[in-house]
């Protein structure tokens, strides 16, 4: 599994956000502003064409969902995104309609709230392309930590130093910490670590590496 901390320096004359072990770096402001540009460009090229390319997933799949469990196709959650601000994330509906009747939960093997489609979807990623549109409204990215329920934030910020710093840049469809593994019910620490090295040592070369991990390197 590697490190993203064996990635070369990529920012310089920086401010510190924290300063403890976990210290962010912000590129000054006009490399930011390029780098922001950029990646904003990118996300919306991105958006429209996953958008476009997922139309038939969402109708074969959304009308298989509808078969087995009667009701939206869609599932919307609130989650918390960039400055810890709070969004709706778009979802295909992957579990029964009651499944969240007694709050937010992590599933578990053979969770019996997932749907027999849902299994499918998840294990696939189907399920999260409509995420496509979070990222065309502008509250995600196409790359990026992953967007978590604000029901766990404060816990993980009691547990992990300078948890809150990965909220310095917005959530993503993909990231450096789930090409890597760390992903789901895996180690929450070690994936905030990686969130926080993508933050730490973003370029625009990083995201298409992800990208193009994500997309092509399937182990």
């Amino acid at each position: 599994m590697e490190s993203p901390s064996n990635l070369p320096g990529l920012l310089s004359s920086a401010e510190v956000l924290s300063n403890d072990d976990n210290t962010i770096e912000i590129l000054p402001a006009h490399e930011r502003a390029v780098n922001g540009v950029l990646k904003r460009s990118v996300d919306i090229v991105g958006a429209l064409v996953g958008l476009v390319a997922s139309i038939p997933l969402i109708l074969i799949f959304g009308y298989m969902i509808y078969r087995e469990s009667k009701g939206p196709i869609f599932f919307t959650q609130t989650r918390v995104g960039r400055n810890d601000k709070p969004f709706k994330l778009y979802k295909l509906r992957s579990m029964s309609l009651d499944a969240e009747k007694d709050g937010a939960g992590w599933t578990v093997d053979n969770d019996p709230r997932i749907l027999k489609i849902g299994h499918f979807i998840r294990r696939t990623n189907i399920d999260e392309v409509p995420q496509f549109l979070n990222v065309l409204i502008g509250n995600m990215s196409l790359v990026g930590p992953r967007p978590e329920q604000p029901e766990y934030i404060e816990k993980f910020a009691k547990e992990i130093p300078n948890y809150h710093s990965r909220h310095a840049a917005k959530p993503g469809i993909t990231g450096w910490s789930q090409i890597n593994g760390w992903r789901g019910d895996t180690d929450i620490y070690q994936r905030v670590m990686f969130d926080l090295d993508y933050i730490r040592n973003y370029s625009p070369i990083l995201d298409i590496k992800i990208m193009w991990r994500t997309l092509f390197d399937r182990k």
